[in-house]
């Protein structure tokens, strides 16, 4: 049963990053909006949400004036991709092969110069948190991030780092969370309205 005072956090990936084929983390690169028919529908299931955080990375910033055009939503610088150092800006194929790594170490593993996804989490976690209190507070709360962000919320709710590595996040996604007196609970991921 949902609690009645429950509203969401709800993380929406940015739109394709115009990447280039290389790794973009932290990376600014900008998005590909595309046609409104991809971002229509995600723009009119957010429509009631009053209060919007945005990532301060262009592909983000970018995704967000798409779904709120008239709105410039509150940045939080928190809220960046993961750190990927020295692996930053390489080709998927120059990436080096880390093998088959249980689940735990690749939560840990950090490329040199760089945050684990474990890191990560701690980094993003106060902020995650915090929204999590505005949505409990004031009604459900919007972030436009990264698919590592999303993950990153996933951890919270399920008490498990390497457990959100598990998950696929899509860009124009959203992850959905409901934010109850005590936690967070998973509402869907990867979910777009139709």
């Amino acid at each position: 049963m949902t609690p009645p005072d429950a509203a969401e956090l709800i993380l929406i990936r940015h739109a394709p990053a115009l990447h280039g084929g290389r790794l973009c983390g932290r990376s600014d690169v900008p998005a590909r909006i595309g046609d409104p028919a991809a971002w229509r529908p995600v723009q009119g299931f957010l429509a009631h949400v009053a209060q919007k955080v945005v990532s301060p990375a262009l592909r983000c910033r970018q995704t967000a004036a798409a779904i709120w055009p008239e709105t410039a939503p509150e940045t939080d610088a928190r809220l960046w991709e993961q750190d990927f150092g020295a692996h930053e800006g390489l080709t998927f194929d120059e990436i080096p092969d880390i093998g088959n790594l249980t689940p735990e170490a690749l939560a840990n593993h950090c490329p040199p110069g760089g945050e684990s996804f474990a890191d990560m989490v701690a980094r993003v976690r106060p902020a995650l948190e915090q929204l999590a209190d505005r949505a409990r507070a004031g009604g459900s709360v919007a972030v436009v991030a990264h698919a590592g962000t999303a993950r990153a919320a996933l951890a919270l709710a399920l008490g498990s780092v390497p457990a959100a590595l598990s998950f696929e996040i899509a860009p124009w996604s959203m992850t959905r969370l409901r934010a109850y007196p005590g936690g967070l609970s998973v509402i869907a991921t990867n979910w777009r309205p139709l």
